[in-house]
């Protein structure tokens, strides 16, 4: 398996530090989960179904008519390879590893690029697979642009892959709305916004023969009846939405400024995490790991994410740990 953010349970074993003394912004979920609704007998005691009211709260939360319900983008993530025959595949770099590792597993050929690089090569490409905010680094690529790309790509009915996991705090600039084009592919990622990544549920919005193309290759029953229930009550939540967007959009003000305060001023981010890119990234991270905060380490370039703290105590924690290694390294 790829290394992933969240493995809180490895590092208690490692650093010998019991799991409740731990701060974890090793992932960029929401540290604030929305209230879990009670789940009725039924949900637990029958097979799910579908069009329950959770595809109909979907569809109007994304503003996307064509979308299917999986269990986490992660299951589209590994499945959508297995529906082309090999071709080439453009991935923008560095992202979540996930994608690139699903397409060379699948036997596709694996293109690297940067985001200048992409012009002068998408005409060789079969899909170009990318992540909007970017995961790790932030980056967020202007709509016009994505669709130009995908209009390139269309004409030989090649893809676009855009996986959306962190941009329910920015929703006006999801591709969701123009899924009704040939080969354009958005997943979205349910747990990270509401904070709930346990619930393990995603969408993907795409035309309908790929989607049911998508479901048969999943098979029937990926999301569980409970899950079901507790999805269609949060992505119905107006008002939640708008809280949690405006929690995070403080909490990364406040995180930014406490990490330029430390030196470690952001090379990048979005409302759910920050991005450093920084030589010193894994001394850092063992410095940070040895004081029960955990942080998402990056080897190839050096970087750490840190998740968003979710309160005060949290920040004032971190603040004086990056105080502390300030002093160590001068």
């Amino acid at each position: 398996m790829l290394e992933h953010g969240g493995r809180l349970l490895r590092a208690v074993a490692q650093y010998a530090i019991a799991r409740e003394r731990w701060l974890d912004l090793s992932s960029g979920i929401a540290p604030w989960p929305y209230a879990v609704p009670s789940i009725p007998q039924e949900a637990w005691a029958r097979l799910p179904e579908t069009e329950d009211g959770l595809e109909q709260a979907a569809r109007t939360y994304y503003h996307a008519n064509l979308l299917l319900a999986v269990a986490g983008s992660q299951a589209a993530i590994q499945a959508l390879p297995q529906l082309r025959a090999p071709g080439r595949v453009g991935v923008l770099t560095p992202c979540y590893a996930e994608h690139p590792h699903a397409w060379q597993r699948a036997g596709h050929t694996l293109v690297e690029l940067a985001d200048e690089q992409v012009d002068e090569a998408i005409d060789s490409l079969d899909v170009l697979v990318l992540v909007n905010p970017n995961n790790p680094t932030g980056r967020l690529i202007p709509r016009e642009r994505l669709l130009a790309w995908h209009a390139r790509l269309a004409e030989r009915g090649g893809w676009l892959v855009v996986d959306e996991a962190f941009i329910d705090n920015t929703p006006r600039l999801s591709l969701c709305g123009h899924v009704d084009r040939p080969g354009l592919i958005v997943l979205r990622s349910f747990g990270k916004f509401f904070g709930l990544a346990g619930v393990r549920l995603g969408f993907v919005m795409a035309q309908p023969a790929l989607l049911q193309a998508l479901a048969e290759l999943l098979g029937p029953w990926t999301v569980s009846g409970p899950t079901r229930v507790l999805g269609k009550v949060c992505l119905a939540d107006e008002l939640a939405h708008l809280m949690q967007i405006d929690r995070c959009a403080k909490a990364r003000a406040r995180l930014v400024a406490l990490l330029g305060e430390a030196g470690l001023a952001p090379t990048g981010g979005c409302d759910l995490f920050q991005y450093v890119a920084t030589e010193r990234a894994a001394q850092l991270h063992e410095f940070l790991a040895r004081r029960g905060i955990l942080v998402r380490l990056f080897e190839q370039p050096a970087a750490l994410r840190f998740g968003l703290p979710a309160n005060a105590a949290q920040e004032l924690r971190l603040r004086e740990a990056l105080l502390d290694y300030q002093k160590e390294s001068a």
